[in-house]
């Protein structure tokens, strides 16, 4: 496989850059969904502490990603050439939606801490500067902010997995199968 993509197939790097960050962002909504559950305490601390260490990476890694796609132009695969214009549409806002969550809702996370007062660090690692200053109020416009990002997050992968599977299953093109490691395409 490729290191760099091709018009045929996504390369190397690419796919790996996928692939951790939809492994990242699954354990993004897991320690999401174990901190809400937790009673105050230092367990919760701890689970929120990973989840912005987490949502840190997952930044950086989109950091990385759009550069690299960015810098493969004109090598990267295009979308199947009979794909209708409301079809295309949607493919290129789904994917432009995408990318700006990976952006924002890691943005918006650090903010809605800052704005609590609570430190951002990467693992232990080094902490961030405060990216607002502290106010009740903007924490929780910032939190509910946050949340919407989450779910429209949620819509938008399901809605990019269920065109990938229509692309392989209905439609039978290599578009699923040009992201997926270790696969021969048609």
């Amino acid at each position: 496989m490729a290191l760099r993509n091709t018009t045929a197939r996504w390369g190397s790097v690419a796919m790996t850059l996928h692939w951790v960050i939809v492994i990242l962002i699954i354990a993004q909504f897991l320690l999401a969904n174990l901190a809400a559950d937790l009673p105050l305490g230092m367990a919760k601390l701890a689970a929120l502490a990973r989840h912005k260490s987490v949502g840190l990476t997952i930044f950086a890694l989109a950091v990385l990603r759009l550069s690299w796609r960015v810098s493969n132009r004109g090598h990267n695969p295009p979308l199947p050439v009979d794909l209708k214009p409301w079809e295309r549409f949607l493919a290129h806002l789904t994917h432009h939606g995408l990318y700006l969550l990976l952006f924002a809702l890691p943005l918006t996370g650090w903010a809605m801490s800052s704005a609590k007062n609570y430190p951002v660090s990467w693992f232990g690692y080094f902490t961030l500067p405060d990216f607002v200053a502290p106010s009740e109020a903007a924490f929780d416009a910032l939190r509910s902010t946050h949340g919407f990002l989450a779910g429209t997050l949620v819509v938008l992968a399901t809605l990019h997995v269920l065109a990938a599977l229509v692309h392989h299953f209905r439609r039978r093109d290599n578009v699923l199968r040009r992201m997926l490691p270790f696969v021969r395409l048609r």
